[in-house]
């Protein structure tokens, strides 16, 4: 019997990403996949299979899903309240879904995205190398309900496991590079950008969010000349009202609007889970700076298995099983009030 996700009921964000598809880009198609990057590492980690498996992306809403088969799934991403069969789950963890039994996954709690993945990954048909769903290209659609999803084969067999996910829901201060028009801005005008706090706009999508400033926008005389060029995921354009706007994984390939900077890969998934009205800065920092700062993304990124510990720990693997109060109340029995008889 082929192993499948059935889908009872979905959110109109639900899609099936991975890492998306490069080299398409003279063909009109930007890269795509998931919005929050970082999550998919996550929950390869949480499987120990590749992170270029497919899994379910649900922007804001999950669903009512159900496997055909024994399914081993991780759950990362913005923590959304999910349960199998009415059995609470726990988020940035990896559990058993037994056959036939529901998985239920609500609205977000915090954050945007949440990912649930399969142990073997979603094994829909690849469209030009990937099998993520580009929404603004046209490439694939949302899930919706009496989808079968097949699920490829899993090598992996633990279950059980927490991973130690880095927070990523509360705004904060974005760091980014300059980008080739970002001298186009006077020095006064930068100093304003870095200064200035922004609030994630209530409008956007998988192509990008609006930064609305706490203030006056932010202009060039010079973006008036700029031509149409090459522009990727993390690139930020100060569109006509002087509004700052971050572009995501679906974000068209060329624009006009002149680009203040680009927000370094790591930060972007801040960018993309930032909630309607969270604050957001923007700091500058140098190309050597960046550099560095993804290097040792990287780095934590391929450890990541090393920070999983199991969900129940066994009282025989804890070093410092003293410092829990395993009973409360205990005396040493001299101090109880106790009449004489």
């Amino acid at each position: 019997m082929t192993r499948a996700l059935i889908i009872h009921r979905a959110g109109p964000g639900v899609t099936v990403q991975d890492l998306g598809r490069t080299g398409y880009l003279a063909m009109g198609l930007s890269r795509g996949g998931a919005a929050d990057r970082l999550a998919l590492h996550e929950g390869a980690a949480l499987l120990g299979q590749p992170v270029t498996h497919a899994t379910l992306e649900m922007a804001g809403m999950g669903g009512v899903f159900e496997a055909s088969a024994d399914l081993r799934i991780a759950l990362t991403g913005a923590p959304m309240r999910a349960d199998i069969d009415g059995a609470a789950l726990v988020w940035n963890a990896s559990h058993l879904l037994p056959a036939g039994a529901r998985l239920t996954i609500g609205a977000a709690e915090r954050g945007v995205y949440g990912y649930l993945h399969l142990g073997g990954g979603v094994a829909t048909p690849e469209h030009l190398g990937a099998r993520s769903a580009h929404l603004a290209a046209g490439v694939g659609a949302p899930l919706a309900a009496n989808d079968r999803l097949p699920v490829g084969p899993d090598t992996g067999t633990e279950t059980g496991l927490l991973i130690d996910a880095e927070s990523r829901f509360d705004g904060g201060t974005i760091r980014l590079v300059p980008s080739l028009q970002t001298s186009f801005f006077d020095a006064a005008t930068l100093a304003r950008f870095e200064a200035t706090e922004f609030h994630r706009d209530t409008r956007g999508n998988r192509m990008g969010v609006r930064a609305v400033p706490g203030g006056e926008g932010f202009k060039t005389e010079a973006g008036l000349n700029i031509l149409s060029e090459i522009i990727v995921p993390g690139d930020i354009q100060v569109t006509g009202d002087g509004t700052p706007f971050v572009l995501l994984s679906e974000c068209q390939t060329t624009g006009g609007y002149p680009r203040i900077g680009s927000v370094l890969p790591a930060d972007l998934p801040r960018v993309a889970q930032a909630p309607a009205g969270t604050r957001l800065r923007f700091r500058f920092v140098t190309l050597e700076e960046a550099v560095a700062i993804e290097r040792q993304e990287n780095t934590r990124r391929n450890g990541l298995r090393r920070s999983l510990c199991p969900l129940i720990r066994d009282p025989r693997d804890m070093s410092d099983l003293l410092a829990y109060q395993l009973v409360g109340g205990v005396t040493a029995g001299d101090d109880l009030d106790v009449p004489q008889t």
